[in-house]
């Protein structure tokens, strides 16, 4: 056999040496508090120039670490590399700074607002949805309290409009739901500012993510060229990185093993890294994130999307269901025989790169949250299908409707009959019980977002499943937020007139804020009427702001539906659940009860109703 080159000799004793070098090396010390992160900033985030993502350089400080995007700097608050999100704080302006000084002038009062639009254009960034449609949602009272606009311009621009403070936004989609004017638009967007904007990262559309996914199927270490204006990718290998004092000693010890040991070290870096590379170029980028956070034998099986365009008749729509915020959901038969409900995303959501990872993101997160938890009175996942012509959730078939078609549909005259006041209090039960269970015996805690009348789905013996977990949150809490604080801040998302006021107030999500759209529920079970209804004055036009005054003014009686009749035995039973759903929609959030709370009233509501005497044992 002819000899090898040398080159090819020494590349084969440095990476010999390599995974020999931890034998003959001391760790580091640990390096300066870096927060949030416990220890060295973690990928795509460097703190060393030349290494992690260019758009990811954070200067180390304390008490919050500073990332700097198109020359605005950000107290980095927290994290998540999971679902690609940062909350960040613009720095407070440097009152003794002249740039831009009529404007820090102007906004002295207001340090969180920067003295320019946050444009994050020519960036891996972007905006989360849900702030540029909270700021959508802000007009100022009228009249405005302006200054004087010829020195305070910017100022002016953002009491005008405060849509503004956020380049690249856009017209967003205006709710029905009025969120009434702000008095002081300076002073809500400064505290806005202070809890923080939740950013999301594409990595499916960087060019630096895409390169780094070939280095490190290299086994390299991705970085950039610091010196370089356009500071271009650069894949590290581990003898770039690395120095050994003692190479000499040690290549003297172990040459003779290498020349034995040469051939099958580069004939198995060669296939292995054929292998890397051809598996990354293969596996479904969706795949290749829920393997990352759930073992393969705890997913639901997958499958072909032939299988399922076949079971439901080229998607038919005449199979169709019913239609949702993030899909339309059929009827399928499967090969098997069994019937079960197929919901498509909608293709039109994803023509955006933005829009694409959000609803993937959503796919993915129904996926894990559905694979990990099992309850009678929750929808269940069959499988799903992640294909390039759609994104497919395949789940049980519940046939008799949702609780909103029941209650509102165009049969809803004809099917109220079937809902007695006992079938409602069992419905009200079953609901508190599936939300009990996700509070209480998942860990970490499940907070659905989204519990209303339209995902609540009937079966024949008017037994319930909660479904739609596509807004769903783990209450999982990053190293800046204590665990005894019990929430995590998000960006408000749900459905008009079950949206709790203290998350869209505050941006804290916590369990209370299930319980307060369960409160809705509760008044839709007792009226009879829609969550929202435009044909309704406008104070009256949410359910919670009708029946709670109502309640107040002792008038229960003309809010409650005409079919239950008001007998002494149900009215009883009524004016219980009423108290109760009358503190699911506190205002404040600690004035809640939570979901066992619930569960017990509505237990002892039900054995009681029919006896008299009812009244509610949760405290106010």
């Amino acid at each position: 056999m002819p000899s090898p080159p040398f080159s090819v000799t020494v590349s084969a004793v440095v990476l010999f040496l390599l995974h020999l070098s931890p034998l003959f090396s001391t760790a580091d010390p640990s390096s300066s508090p870096c927060p949030p992160f416990s220890s060295d900033p973690v990928f795509p985030f460097s703190s060393l120039s030349g290494h992690g993502h260019p758009s990811f350089q954070v200067r180390c400080s304390s008490p919050h670490s500073v990332l700097t995007i198109n020359g605005i700097s950000f107290s980095l608050l927290s994290f998540n590399t999971t679902s690609t999100t940062l909350l960040l704080s613009p720095l407070p302006r440097n009152a003794t700074s002249t740039a831009h000084g009529s404007n820090h002038r102007c906004l002295s009062r207001f340090s969180s607002i920067p003295s320019r639009s946050i444009n994050l254009s020519g960036s891996p960034f972007r905006i989360s949805d849900g702030y540029c449609s909270r700021l959508s949602l802000l007009i100022p009272c009228s009249p405005p309290h302006l200054p004087n606009c010829s020195h305070c311009p910017w100022e002016c621009s953002l009491i005008k409009k405060p849509l503004n403070l956020l380049h690249g936004c856009g017209v967003q989609h205006q709710s029905f739901l009025e969120q009434g004017c702000q008095g002081e638009v300076l002073e809500y967007l400064d505290r806005i500012l202070r809890l923080g904007l939740e950013i999301e990262w594409d990595t499916d559309q960087d060019p630096f993510f895409i390169k780094c996914t070939d280095c490190k199927a290299k086994n390299g270490v991705c970085g950039f060229n610091s010196s370089d204006p356009d500071r271009h990718f650069i894949c590290y290998h581990a003898q770039t990185r690395y120095t050994y004092p003692n190479r000499i000693a040690i290549f003297s010890s172990v040459f003779a093993l290498m020349c034995l040991l040469l051939v099958v070290a580069v004939t198995m870096a060669f296939f292995r890294s054929r292998w890397l590379r051809s598996l990354a170029i293969e596996v479904d980028p969706t795949t290749q994130f829920l393997s990352r956070h759930r073992s393969p034998n705890l997913l639901p099986p997958v499958f072909p999307y032939e299988e399922l365009e076949s079971s439901t008749n080229r998607f038919d729509p005449k199979r169709k269901l019913g239609d949702g915020g993030f899909g339309s959901v059929y009827l399928g038969q499967l090969n098997d025989g069994r019937l079960v409900a197929v919901k498509y995303l909608h293709k039109h959501h994803a023509a955006a790169p933005s829009g694409r990872a959000f609803f993937t993101k959503s796919f993915c997160n129904e996926i894990l949250i559905l694979s990990s938890i099992n309850h009678p009175n929750l929808v269940r996942l069959h499988g799903y299908c992640s294909d390039p012509r759609g994104l497919i959730l395949v789940y049980d078939y519940v046939p008799n409707g949702t609780l909103a078609d029941h209650l509102h549909g165009c049969n809803s005259l004809y099917r109220k009959g079937s809902l007695s006041w006992q079938v409602r209090i069992d419905i009200a039960l079953q609901i508190a019980m599936a939300m009990e269970y996700l509070h209480f015996s998942v860990v970490p805690p499940i907070v659905h977002r989204d519990i209303t009348s339209s995902n609540i789905f009937m079966e024949k013996d008017m037994r319930i499943k909660v479904g739609d977990f596509g807004l769903s949150r783990l209450l999982v809490f990053s190293d800046t937020t204590s665990a005894s604080s019990g929430y995590v801040c998000t960006g408000p998302q749900g459905t008009p007139g079950y949206l709790d006021p203290d998350y869209h107030r505050s941006f804290r999500l916590t369990e209370k804020s299930d319980v307060y759209s369960f409160g809705v529920v509760l008044l839709e079970l007792i009226s009879g009427l829609k969550a929202v209804d435009q044909s309704r004055e406008r104070r009256e036009m949410t359910l919670a702001d009708l029946v709670v005054s109502k309640i107040q003014m002792g008038q229960l009686h003309q809010v409650v539906d005409s079919v239950l009749g008001i007998d002494g035995e149900v009215i009883n039973g009524v004016e219980a659940m009423a108290e109760l759903a009358f503190q699911c929609v506190a205002a404040d959030k600690d004035d809640r009860p939570n979901a066992k709370e619930i569960v017990e009233e509505l237990r002892r509501i039900r054995n009681c109703c029919g006896r008299g005497g009812v009244r509610s044992s949760i405290s106010n």
